[in-house]
């Protein structure tokens, strides 16, 4: 991983140089991970022969967004246009005065209804400003092992594994089924990784509006904690650390049985589980609780950009839905406009590994089960990174859950002062 200095002092190199003789324009645009754009930035040049586009691409989002905050603080250093993402969007938000608005800056033709509602609203800061137009999303779904769930007498088709899957109670239920005929093989990877969805799914997050801390007021986030923490008492835990080595290792060794499934996993388990598993890993299009949605990025523009009109152009042309069809060939990201969710390209995409699913499908029928856009306040994202993450993990090697959930409180209350 990338160190902040690292990155400060090589990946980015600044808002658009100023226009050439000839009248060619530069756009720097920065990102990180995969966003599908490599060959669309090709595409967007030879459709406007006055633009010359410069990507700086960051292979991890933690020194990516720690850069783009160096950056925004100095009043300068950052790209025409920069992704953020969403866990790092409520910090974004707080700071919209140094970003352009969208909604007055961009293309005339680019409409809210364009993305999901839910995506739309959660690019708006307080008072209604668009700091942010869509890129991807996560909708979640459920991953299992098929040959561990035969094994434990447990269904194995998506369709009847689905009421197994319909409710939190359900799930923690199945879970304690199959430990006891399992022998004692996890339920899931990380009490962590399932906090989070459920946490997400809630109305009201760690912050209200007002970006009041809730976290001991909001009585769902606690009964939310009890659920997870008993079955981590219970056996239904591996207790390991999301993206670490050992969780990488997990999929090979058949550490656990089931997995939160945002669109971008299946990528995730195939390379780690290797060829070895495929057909035994399963997803089906249902997840406790409802919809529930983890992942996706915005464009922003920021006010240093010296070409503000032309960085908004090309954000708005690289997440328009044909854009994102192909982003979604190229790297798997799933799209979040409404049109591109109804590309039959979309809809027959299938997914060999997971035994020919119509993946395409499935995860355009659950993001359409996403209901509202959860407010973030700032801090939200580091909240469940150094908060609730290590506070869980300590539960799960032994900790009390009253313990851990005071440690939880306690640092949640540290980093919203």
């Amino acid at each position: 991983m990338l160190s902040a200095a690292t990155l400060l002092a090589a990946a980015c190199g600044g808002s658009g140089g100023p226009e050439s003789s000839d009248g060619r324009i530069e756009l720097t645009i920065g990102t990180f991970g995969e966003f599908g754009y490599e060959g669309l930035y090709a595409e967007y040049e030879r459709l406007h022969p006055n633009i010359t586009i410069t990507p700086h691409k960051t292979g991890q989002g933690g020194p990516y967004h720690e850069a783009l905050f160096t950056k925004l603080g100095a009043g300068s250093g950052l790209d025409d246009v920069m992704a953020v993402e969403e866990g790092h969007l409520s910090d974004v938000l707080a700071k919209s005065s140094r970003f352009h608005d969208l909604a007055d800056l961009g293309p005339a033709d680019v409409k809210p209804d364009r993305w999901l509602d839910w995506k739309y609203q959660a690019g708006l800061d307080k008072q209604g400003k668009l700091v942010g137009y869509g890129t991807d999303i996560g909708p979640l779904a459920m991953c299992y092992r098929k040959d561990l769930f035969q094994q434990a007498g447990l269904p194995t088709d998506p369709q009847e594994v689905k009421s197994l899957f319909e409710s939190w109670d359900s799930y923690f239920e199945a879970g304690d089924r199959f430990v006891r005929e399992s022998g004692g093989t996890a339920w899931f990877d990380s009490a962590a990784q399932l906090f989070n969805a459920m946490q997400n799914q809630l109305q009201t997050g760690f912050f209200d509006r007002s970006d009041t801390l809730v976290v001991e007021s909001n009585p769902a986030i606690k009964q939310n904690w009890d659920k997870v923490t008993a079955a981590v008492e219970r056996g239904q835990s591996a207790g390991l650390v999301a993206f670490s080595n050992e969780w990488n290792s997990g999929f090979k060794s058949s550490a656990f049985a089931t997995k939160t499934c945002p669109s971008w996993m299946l990528g995730v388990i195939e390379e780690q589980a290797g060829p070895e598993y495929a057909g035994q890993w399963a997803v089906t299009d249902a997840f406790p609780g409802g919809g529930g949605n983890w992942g996706g990025s915005y464009l922003t523009v920021p006010t240093q950009s010296e070409h503000p009109e032309e960085a908004a152009a090309l954000a708005a042309w690289l997440t328009a839905p044909e854009q994102q069809i192909k982003a979604f060939k190229a790297k798997g990201v799933f799209p979040s406009q409404v049109q591109a969710l109804e590309s039959p390209e979309l809809l027959a995409a299938t997914n060999d590994y997971f035994g020919g699913v119509k993946d395409g499908e499935l995860f355009a029928t659950q993001a359409r089960k996403v209901g509202h856009a959860q407010y973030k306040g700032p801090g939200d994202g580091k909240i469940q990174e150094t908060a609730v993450a290590p506070a869980l993990q300590a539960v799960e090697q032994g900790a009390s859950p009253d313990e851990g959930w005071r440690q939880f409180v306690d640092a949640s209350a540290q980093i919203a002062r």
